[in-house]
This record gives C-alpha cells, structure tokens and sequence, in this order.
C-alpha cells in the first residue's frame, strides 16, 4: 500500500557539539536522505522540521535539523525516529519502499486465483533481499526478491505476482 509518510531513518548519536545528528538511513544509499529539506518526527506528518543540513558520512548521515542547536539537544534525539513525505522524494515509477511491501498479498504469477499469503517482512542480505511470506496457516516462507521469481510489483492495489522456485511452497496445502 502507498503510504503518504515513510520512515527514512533513525536518530543515533550525536556529532559535535553545534546539534549534529547521526542518522542511521533507511535507504538504499546516504545520499538518498540529501534530497528532503523537511523531514517529519511523525508517521502522519504533523510534526515537520526543517533540515538546514545532510551529507553523507560512511554508511551513516550527519544532520542538523533546526531548534536542535546543541549537543545535549541533539543526544535527548537519540532513538528518534524521521519520516519523508512521499511526494517528496525523487523516485523513478515503479519504485517503492521495503515499508510498502510489507502487507502486501502475493499470488502465483501463473495461477493468479492462487494465493500465497502475505509479505510480512524483508531482510536485506546483500546479494538480493529476501521476502518473508506467511501463509494464512503461519507459516513463514522465504523468497529471494529476483527478477525470476518476482514477476509483478503493485504496492498501490496492494498485490504482488511470484513464479517461486521449485520446492519452496511444495507442502502448503
């Protein structure tokens, strides 16, 4: 499902002693956070604040939001987590986010009346991410996120096509 607010990443130190803020980033990459000039302390995107600062450093983003101006402002942050307004990022069409897919209904991409369960979780594992499915008897089955196996993608009607590797689903009744 497309959702107006995602989260993007979470606060987890500090930097310096002006309000700087390490931000672990939920993203494919750092630079992804450099777009937004507000970010949200909300899923529902009541709460904005202004970014006066992103740049990448490592695998992590060093941030100054505004109103955050020292050290102890910056480290009472901790935990926190920030949201993007949707609409806001630069995305290419048929892009769409982990937080998204999670939800959505997977059917066979040959047998469309046959459904799977649904997508309950992904874990990032480096070579591909890896879709966890629970039927509706929970029980989890692992799937690789490849072009081979995922044929369709809508996170806007909520519905995901598969052809699954042989074996995966074989004692799913």
């Amino acid at each position: 499902m497309i959702k107006d607010f995602l989260a993007v990443g979470q606060i987890v130190g500090t930097h310096g002693v002006r309000g700087e803020m390490r931000i672990n980033p939920w993203a494919d990459s750092p630079e992804f956070l450099k777009q937004f000039k507000t970010l949200y302390y909300d899923a529902e995107g009541k709460n904005s604040v202004k970014v006066i600062s992103s740049r990448p450093h490592g695998n992590i983003v060093l941030m100054k939001l505004e109103g955050i101006d020292t050290v102890e402002a910056a480290s009472a942050m901790r935990n926190k987590r920030l949201y993007m307004r949707r609409s806001d990022a630069n995305l290419a069409d048929g892009v769409y986010f982990i937080e998204e897919l999670v939800g959505c209904d997977v059917f066979d991409a040959d047998d469309e009346g046959k459904r799977y369960g649904k997508i309950s979780d992904v874990s990032e594992t480096g070579a591909n991410d890896v879709w966890h499915i629970m039927s509706d008897n929970e029980k989890e089955y692992l799937i690789p996120a490849i072009p081979s196996v995922v044929i369709d993608t809508d996170v806007k009607e909520n519905r995901v096509l598969i052809r699954p590797m042989k074996g995966i689903f074989d004692d799913e009744n």
